[in-house]
């Protein structure tokens, strides 16, 4: 890697022109630089196997716990002194989800007592955010703008490594096709370019241009592999999976961060075709290592390699230890076995010498990468822990962030935006003054005192607002549908905030019917009743199959998980200060019995007609086979028509598409247009629609634009016969507004 100047953390908050307004397409990314080094050689030759397991052995924080599960191998939960031992008898390579200056100098004090001095690194799940939160990824994908998930991702680094660490457990990368599956919150839906464009934007956050700068995190790609495709939507659950679409769909992100230079990847907790990915020789080592020629560090999941026993794959503690080891996982979490069995697997010979220094290399080849030999004490500051985290700019982005998330699924009769002095307001629903239920999932070091509730946010803009509760998310209340009747009768209008709180998606968190709970919805159906115009404020970590009066109401918000500032957000969308242009990240299915649904299925020999008979052709007794809201849907207040698609007839090495996008309406916005493609004949079937790239267009009223989308051969490969393949043939086109829509064009490829 050659060398780049350090970048001065001052330099790097400047609000306005660092994180809120930064633009970072321009910054190159670091990755990780594990050429051969003298310094790490001569440390490998003096390490003993013990410490060299330890060096490969990660753990909860027990000395700045932050409350939640720890490792069962450690001796007693939240024992900092047993863990200081541990590090002085060099046990330990790794700590992680631990906060703050004092216990991470503590820690680093401990290690620098022992014989080789090598420093710890300290890690987290900073999924959307440490202390300042922002959207949940699925939400943030809305935006369809990488630019907008780098600038995240660079805050967030640089707020948690002004909090001590400098790994963090991310970017989730998973494509996630099944709504039941409570992960689906972290990744960036179910679209294979989208997901990998912003995987790379992520990545190019986190680690900033060089990994030696004190402001830039380690990345790390999770969970390899397929862990989106789950069976049944349950997470922890097997996979069955054909080699095709592990390849075209699970493994492209991945391949495209390897690719961008990410630091590190993660192990998943799921099977493929059998073998646990934690101990899946072919995926970690044949696949990552040979095929494409990664250099970094493989961590395991949580206890990941501990399950491969109860997987049935491995023996006992120590044959899991070996197995995933010699597999090709690095670093062991959170179980233990790494320390407790790889010196004797070496001694015995069952574990070959060079394959426990190639682990220890690329570790620690990381933490020379990311400047801890020259600095132990790098991201370790009490100035930058006072006066780097939640900052002005920070919030502000949050702000910014959130408004872009928010998708109009629905406006009938324009009822929205609000106007500025909208009558009387009626906010009706568990989460109008919740403050509890704004982050969501994965946030779990968020800073609560920063959560704007909807009310709040409301307030913030000098309104009265008559705020009822009218249920809990789970249950009646007594009285709580006649006090919100009564609201709703008294009131000009509705805000009716209902949906998830945020410990129903994320993980551990499958459902079964992904829909908005029976108490609320009998809510909803004695508010519609009063006839009082009605804005649904959705709150969500997955798509959700709307029923009754919520898909009847006039108009409805995806508002998600929005992070610290979404009180705020929501009242900038409702009133219309900011126009919203996001579009769906994943298709909402008309019942919960369609999942796993998605927009870019494989055709079939008796795919459904729009119009006319159903009858023996794909479909539900009770839907047609297509989403109640497709993805790439979102609307806006203003409309924008596409018009003089152009596309040339023949296309060899590539092919330049050209479209007119006019802003029809009364007030500035943003449209995104997409461009969808599909082979006709092939020898593999294929999707009925894929996403191939779009393009974030801005327009005054009246106004227009010629777009240009450009395709390559690689854009129309897939996965036949072990090889990847471009065949010549027709293929359709279609520049959109969405995933259902655009004029059906076409072209050759020669």
């Amino acid at each position: 890697m050659s060398p780049v100047p350090m970048l001065d953390r001052r330099q790097m908050l400047k609000a306005g022109a660092t994180i809120a307004g930064l633009s970072l397409g321009e910054m190159a990314l670091g990755g990780a630089a594990f050429a051969q080094s003298d310094r790490i050689e001569s440390l490998i030759r003096q390490m003993t196997p013990a410490e060299k397991a330890g060096q490969l052995s990660c753990f909860s924080d027990q000395i700045r716990p932050i409350g939640l599960p720890f490792n069962p191998g450690l001796p007693a939960r939240n024992d900092a002194a047993a863990q200081l031992a541990r590090i002085r008898k060099g046990e330990i390579g790794m700590l992680f989800n631990g906060v703050g200056y004092a216990g991470a100098k503590a820690a680093q004090d401990a290690m620098m007592q022992t014989r080789l001095k090598i420093p710890l690194i300290f890690a987290g799940d900073v999924i959307h955010g440490l202390r300042t939160a922002y959207p949940l990824p699925i939400a943030e994908a809305c935006a369809f703008d990488p630019d907008l998930a780098e600038r995240t991702a660079r805050a967030a680094a640089i707020e948690t490594t002004a909090l001590g660490m400098q790994w963090t457990f991310a970017p989730m990368v998973d494509v996630a096709r099944d709504q039941r599956w409570g992960r689906v919150a972290e990744g960036s839906g179910e679209d294979i370019y989208l997901g990998t464009k912003l995987a790379v934007a992520r990545v190019r956050g986190f680690q900033g241009r060089d990994l030696r700068d004190p402001t830039s995190l380690a990345a790390c790609a999770k969970h390899f592999a397929a862990y989106g495709a789950v069976s049944g939507g349950m997470d922890y659950n097997f996979t069955e999976i054909s080699p095709a679409t592990l390849r075209e769909v699970h493994l492209a992100p991945f391949k495209a961060c390897v690719d961008a230079g990410v630091a590190t990847i993660m192990s998943a907790f799921n099977d493929i075709d059998g073998v646990p990915a934690s101990g899946n020789h072919w995926l970690l080592t044949d696949l990552l290592r040979g095929e494409w020629g990664f250099k970094g560090m493989v961590v395991g999941d949580y206890t990941a390699d501990e399950e491969l026993i109860a997987h049935g794959y491995a023996a006992d503690g120590r044959d899991a230890a070996k197995k995933a080891f010699l597999a090709g996982m690095d670093m062991a979490m959170a179980s233990n076995l790494f320390n407790l069995w790889l010196p004797d697997l070496v001694e015995k010979g069952e574990v070959p010498v060079a394959r426990l220094d190639e682990a220890v290399r690329r570790v620690l080849s990381l933490k020379q990468a990311i400047g801890l030999f020259d600095n132990p004490y790098r991201s370790i500051s009490q100035k930058a822990e006072r006066t780097q985290v939640s900052t002005p700019a920070m919030l502000k982005l949050s702000r910014e962030a959130g408004t872009r998330s928010i998708v109009l699924l629905k406006n009938d009769g324009d009822l929205l935006p609000l106007k500025a002095d909208p009558g009387r307001i009626a906010l009706i629903g568990p989460f109008g003054e919740d403050r509890d239920n704004v982050v969501g999932t994965w946030a779990f070091m968020s800073d609560a005192k920063l959560n704007v509730s909807i009310a709040q946010g409301l307030r913030n803009r000098k309104l009265a607002v008559d705020v009822v509760k009218g249920s809990d998310v789970e249950a009646a209340l007594p009285g709580g549908i006649e006090a919100a009747v009564a609201a709703a009768r008294a009131a000009d209008v509705v805000l009716l905030a209902i949906g998830e709180t945020q410990i129903m998606s994320g993980e551990a968190q499958s459902r079964v019917d992904i829909v908005v709970p029976e108490a609320q919805m009998a809510l909803a159906e004695a508010v519609a009743a009063t006839g009082k115009p009605i804005v649904v404020l959705l709150r969500h970590g997955r798509a959700l199959a709307l029923h009754g009066a919520v898909k009847d109401a006039p108009a409805i918000l995806a508002t998600w998980f929005l992070g610290s500032e979404s009180g705020n957000a929501i009242a900038d969308i409702v009133f219309g200060d900011v126009n919203p242009s996001a579009k769906l990240s994943v298709s909402f299915p008309n019942e919960s019995g369609q999942e796993p649904y998605f927009y870019n299925h494989k055709t079939t020999g008796r795919g459904a007609p729009e119009t006319g008979a159903q009858e023996y052709r794909a479909r539900y007794r009770e839907t047609k086979n297509e989403g109640l809201y497709p993805f790439g849907h979102g609307l806006s207040y203003t409309r924008f028509a596409v018009s003089d698609v152009v596309v040339p007839a023949q296309m060899t090495d590539a092919l330049e598409v050209t479209a007119t996008v006019t802003n029809t309406g009364a007030r500035a916005g943003t449209e995104v247009v997409q461009l969808y493609i599909h082979d006709k004949v092939a020898s593999r079937t294929r999707p009925i629609r894929e996403l191939k790239g779009f393009e974030r267009v801005t327009l005054d009223p009246g106004r227009s634009r010629t777009v240009r989308l450009r395709l390559t051969r690689d854009d129309l490969r897939f996965w036949g016969d072990g090889r990847w393949v471009v065949e010549p043939g027709q293929f359709d086109l279609w520049v959109a507004t969405s995933s259902v829509n655009g004029e059906r064009k076409s072209f050759e490829l020669a």
